[in-house]
């Protein structure tokens, strides 16, 4: 694995930019108007602000591991199935936060929601669905 994956909902992203970019002496390596990317190699993270209305509770909005290889998202689906965790939704060439993607979702007995991904490219826009719950899983 390459990274560990966090999602945080924001209500404010440029407030939120502006104390991660202290908290980690980075600028973030990805920007829009309702998003916000750090990729931090030591330690292995990928930290994403998505820009929401309101948050109540727990601020989390997912978590996640991004792979280096595409054959590694199968890799792990299958060693989750095998372990006899319920794979909760698949995507293949998917358009999601700003990139393609290939992923696949597991949910933590509270409801959590876990992503195993890998990215191919970069995309101009956040989604290529109408109303996606993208990047808010």
């Amino acid at each position: 694995m390459k990274y560990v994956h966090v999602g945080i909902n924001v209500t404010d992203l440029d407030q939120s930019v502006a104390f991660y970019s202290k908290l980690f002496g980075t600028n973030p390596v990805k920007k829009k108007a309702d998003y916000a990317k750090f990729l931090l190699d030591a330690p292995g993270l990928n930290l994403t602000l998505n820009l929401v209305d309101a948050v109540s509770g727990n601020q989390v909005n997912h978590f996640g591991f991004q792979v280096e290889r595409a054959d590694e998202v199968l890799v792990h689906q299958k060693r989750l199935e095998d372990a006899g965790l319920p794979i909760a939704k698949v995507e293949a060439d998917t358009t999601c936060c700003y990139a393609v993607q290939d992923k696949f979702w597991v949910v933590d007995p509270d409801g959590n929601e876990w992503e195993f991904f890998y990215t191919k490219q970069d995309a101009d826009v956040r989604s290529i669905q109408t109303n996606s719950s993208c990047c808010t899983a």
